[in-house]
């Protein structure tokens, strides 16, 4: 049986992703920083936990991450596939974003990612695995006062490439990039909430609708396949075609 980490895997697409590889037969193991997060997880999933592993780490912390890598393969004997999902975002104008709250975001979302595939490389490599960097379609468009997550996910991208390249051929490293995906119910219960999605909002994309966080997790689970083992250093956009649209006011 195979074996992936998941990171923020307590959350929305994390969450959700979780359950895709639990039923597609992987075992997994959830890095998640968030206590009450990975409380509410260990609830719902106390059905398959001799599959699940729940670590709490920081994955902005090298002394976490490495602890964290060497707990995973301890219990599991193994790493197939290391999915890099945890991300924060502070939305603030550039005269009051402060340095610190920039460098909490890249060292959780661009840091963080590098941090996770240093210290889980070694054991990825005996099982010629697959590593998947979650990127964001603002990693080329943006909306105003998302400067830090706009950048990091920019750096996500190049570390794909860069990683593919340098770890090859033992293992594959590509992104996935999302667009707007629906996950308003799906994060912790003092977080969730139910928006009404409007007819606009689905009518924009030219899929016709918003995203589900399923899409997202079925698109991991086709890249982490080992029969799909030519594709690496690739960027995979996930937004319903929406960065393809020409848009005039």
């Amino acid at each position: 049986m195979k074996t992936a980490i998941i990171t923020g895997g307590g959350q929305g697409i994390g969450r959700v992703t979780t359950q895709y590889l639990l039923t597609h037969g992987y075992r997994v193991a959830i890095w998640e920083s968030d206590t009450e997060a990975l409380a509410e997880l260990k609830e719902a999933f106390k059905a398959s936990s001799a599959q699940i592993l729940f670590v709490s780490c920081d994955v902005s912390s090298e002394v976490n991450v490495r602890k964290a890598a060497e707990q995973t393969f301890s219990h599991f004997g193994q790493i197939d596939a290391l999915i890099n999902n945890a991300a924060i975002m502070i939305e603030k104008s550039i005269d009051r974003l402060t340095l610190d709250e920039w460098n909490r975001v890249i060292g959780t979302n661009l840091t963080g990612s590098f941090l996770c595939a240093k210290h889980t490389a070694q054991y990825l490599a005996l099982q010629k695995g697959s590593i998947i960097n979650m990127g964001s379609t603002r990693a080329f468009q943006s909306e105003p006062d998302t400067l830090p997550y706009s950048a990091s996910k920019g750096g996500i991208l190049a570390l794909t490439h860069s990683l593919a390249v340098s770890l090859g051929p033992d293992i594959r490293v590509n992104a996935i990039s999302p667009g707007w995906i629906d996950v308003t119910a799906l994060k912790k219960k003092s977080k969730a909430k139910s928006d009404e999605l409007r007819p606009e909002d689905h009518a924009q994309h030219p899929a016709g609708r918003v995203g589900l966080a399923d899409d997202i997790a079925r698109m991991i689970l086709f890249l982490i396949a080992p029969e799909n083992n030519f594709i690496t250093g690739q960027n995979f956009v996930v937004d319903g075609g929406m960065s393809r649209k020409m848009i005039y006011v």
